[in-house]
Parts: structure tokens; sequence; C-alpha cells
């Protein structure tokens, strides 16, 4: 039986907020081993995602945020599955707007532990991309789960409704930036990066007293 491992599956739809939609590609997350794992960001097709599960035991849809890009798929995923989806409560405004008629099933919280295949994810509050915003932390795989925070050459959008660019630069500084250098982040569209890589650029918005 193989250990708990990091298994990425790219979504394809579409991001709406403000009265735009744009096509959005995303990362979904599969953290687990042979027998039971956890989905980061059920995004757009739930098919395609319990597919990739191949018979394991999902013990939880955790969001990291909710944008409907990456919650769109997370009530047929829980349907299909049994699994409990998990939120910040912060993000309960935004989760409404796509899903009015199906709450989360529990509230993530900062300092959280969920343990799946005998490892360890902490959540990390992190607003700023949304005001529930969260990433999690797995030391014994290295990893980040970072959602929109951190991307490869920054920070997270912050332009929309819901969105704060003091508090996302806050965020990073005080609890992403604080991880080993070597940590992997898988971030929550594109290319994974790390820690050292993204310090410089988020950085340069401290120097500028953003």
């Amino acid at each position: 039986m193989a250990g708990a491992r990091v298994e990425r599956l790219v979504t394809s739809g579409t991001f709406s907020l403000d009265g735009g939609t744009w096509d959005v590609d995303n990362n979904v997350w599969i953290v687990g081993d042979d027998v039971e794992a956890v989905v980061i960001d059920a995004a757009h097709d739930a098919e395609a995602i319990t597919a990739a599960l191949g018979g394991r035991t999902l013990r939880a849809i955790v969001c990291t945020h909710a944008h409907n890009d990456h919650i769109d798929a997370a009530p047929a995923l829980a349907a299909r599955t049994g699994a409990p989806i998990l939120l910040h409560g912060d993000d309960l405004p935004l989760w409404k707007q796509t899903h009015p008629e199906r709450a989360p099933d529990g509230e993530l919280t900062d300092g959280q532990v969920l343990t799946v295949a005998g490892i360890e994810l902490t959540v990390l509050h992190t607003p700023g991309h949304a005001p529930g915003a969260v990433c999690l932390y797995a030391p014994d795989l290295g990893a980040l789960f970072s959602g929109d925070t951190l991307f490869a050459g920054g920070p997270g959008a912050t332009g929309r409704s819901y969105s704060d660019f003091p508090a996302i630069i806050e965020s990073i500084r005080d609890r992403l930036l604080t991880l080993p250098g070597e940590t992997v982040v898988h971030t929550g569209h594109g290319e994974t990066t790390t820690v050292a890589a993204e310090a410089p650029h988020v950085q340069e918005w401290i120097d500028r007293g953003f």
C-alpha cells in the first residue's frame, strides 16, 4: 500500500463575481493514500473528481474559499461520496451566492487539524483574497495548499468584492512566509512553487508599504 501523497487534477469551468464571468482552469488537490483521501477545492466536475478518487473513502471536501469556481462541484461530490463539505464561516456570504439552498456541513477554524492517511493538515486562516480564505499546511509532506492566497509570482487577486489587499499581504507575511522555505506551494490555479521562491515577490509589496 502506497503512503500518503499529493495528486493534482485540473478541471475547467467559469468564475463569476461582480457581474462578470471568466473561463478558468482550477487545480483540484487530492491528498491521501490508497484507502482514504481528502479533496481540496471541488472545482467544476464532480464526475472527474470521483473518477480520480478511484473508490477511495473521501473523508472531507475542504474549501480554501467560496468563490464559485472552487466550490461549484462540492455538493454533487458530497452527494456521490457522503463526505462533508468544510468551509471557514467568514466565507458563508460568498458560498450562498452559489449554493443558496445547501449549507456546508462543517466549519473550518484557524489551527484546526485534519487527519487523513496518517498525515496532518493544519488550517491556516489567511484572509485577503476572500474573508474566509484558508491554506492547509502538511509538514509531513512538505506541502502547503494555498488556494488563491499565494501563486507562483506572488499574492492572489484582491480587485473584487469581499477582498482586501493589505489583508492578503499580512496573511502571506505572517502565516506563510514563516514556513520552511523548501515547502512546496500547491496553488488553486497554475503551477506549483515554493515558499522561498515567493518570498521576494511578496517582499516587494511589503517594501512599497502596500
